[in-house]
């Protein structure tokens, strides 16, 4: 059977991370959300997704094809239920279809004509950014179960002090340094060649994925991920970082979601409460206008290729789009555009040339390639983006 993982109806409400990938590549727990499919299917995927990220994440349509709403998080009953589809079965919880059948001869798909069948158990279903880091601890101990399932852990190094040691994983290759785990509070996954220096304190639920570094006195509060080759230190309290980001000194991060090739320069702190202790609320893309998120923490939504400088102070609920470079003294606003450069003083356009550049030398330092389909991404979403930056 062919699996193909579609976007769905969430994609515009999480946004600015679907700028550049699909729904099925957003991380959260440990693995990506079509890391999590591939692995109880044991096969690999497709995608449907925007026709500017085709090439990059194209799709493969055979004769017969289960379609799936990469928005939902896998559980073994829910596998079950996806491999025994047939022609003209769909899978739904409440109004939101799960997964169906198709083949390639079908024009048009009516679920009218549908069986339609009933998930009734609680799943983990991404529809808005702060999703992410607010399901993250369930999300974590799901693929904590997923991935130690009859597996034996590394054993933890001499001069590491942890609690509820049956609740910590360390892959193969993995260095831990006279570091606390604290797994009382949930589980702590420690990935394949991946490094915790000395003096840093971790409380679970809390996962790291292959090659990242928590580096010297880090502290970190669950439910946190760090994707791979991510780079943190200083105090961070329920954020996920997708892969190759940096928080490398002094700071916090908290109730945040940082995407992939972003840097927070020394010293960068956000806020995840108001002084009031309002609910908070966050730029939402679909609207055009600040919505509410139902929220009384929720600190930084930022997407992919984007930078700030030393010493930036981001408010409660600021959202940061694609590319942008933040730098100065003062609060910047809390909706910064995709390819916005400056900060509280006031914004300029980013260059996509000046763009281009700096992603080609920051992909070139982890030996990948800056190539002609990222390329063509960052320049879609640059004209896309264009109607919010009237500075």
């Amino acid at each position: 059977m062919n699996y193909i993982l579609f976007d769905g109806d969430v994609r515009n409400a999480l946004l600015p991370f679907t700028y550049t990938k699909p729904v099925a590549d957003i991380r959260i727990g440990i693995l990506t959300i079509r890391e999590k499919w591939e692995k109880y299917l044991g096969l690999t995927t497709t995608t449907i997704t925007q026709e500017y990220l085709e090439e990059k994440y194209p799709m493969v349509e055979m004769e017969e094809n289960i379609l799936i709403n990469a928005s939902f998080c896998p559980t073994e009953n829910l596998i079950e239920k996806v491999k025994n589809l047939s022609k003209n079965e769909a899978i739904f919880k409440g109004d939101d279809v799960i997964a169906f059948f198709t083949s390639d001869s079908q024009e048009e798909v009516n679920f009218d004509e549908y069986t339609q069948i009933e998930f009734d158990e609680d799943l983990i279903q991404v529809k808005n950014t702060w999703d992410i880091f607010s399901l993250n601890e369930k999300a974590i101990q799901q693929d904590f179960d997923l991935i130690t399932e009859g597996r034996e852990s590394e054993p933890i190094p001499e001069g590491t002090r942890y609690l509820n040691k049956e609740n910590i994983f360390i892959e193969e290759g993995a260095e831990i340094t006279f570091a606390t785990l604290n797994a009382s509070t949930g589980p702590i996954y420690i990935g394949k060649d991946a490094v915790v220096m000395e003096n840093s304190a971790i409380r679970g639920p809390f996962a790291m994925c292959e090659n990242a570094v928590v580096k010297l006195g880090t502290k970190i509060f669950g439910a946190t991920t760090l994707g791979p080759y991510c780079k943190v230190g200083g105090e961070i309290s329920n954020a996920v970082l997708f892969a190759y980001s940096s928080k490398g000194h002094d700071g916090y991060l908290g109730n945040s979601v940082i995407g992939e090739w972003c840097n927070l320069g020394a010293d960068t702190n956000n806020s995840n409460l108001k002084n009031n202790y309002a609910e908070v609320k966050l730029w939402d893309y679909e609207t055009g206008r600040f919505a509410k998120t139902g929220l009384q923490f929720c600190g930084l939504m930022m997407g992919d290729h984007s930078k700030c400088g030393i010493n930036t102070m981001f408010n409660t609920g600021t959202v940061v789009g694609v590319s942008a470079n933040i730098f100065g003294s003062g609060f910047p606003r809390n909706f910064i555009p995709s390819f916005s450069w400056g900060g509280a003083s006031g914004f300029t356009e980013y260059k996509t040339n000046k763009v281009f550049e700096v992603a080609e030398v920051v992909m070139k330092r982890r030996d990948m390639i800056f190539d002609e389909k990222d390329q063509k991404i960052l320049e879609h979403v640059f004209e896309e983006t264009k109607k919010y930056r009237n500075y």
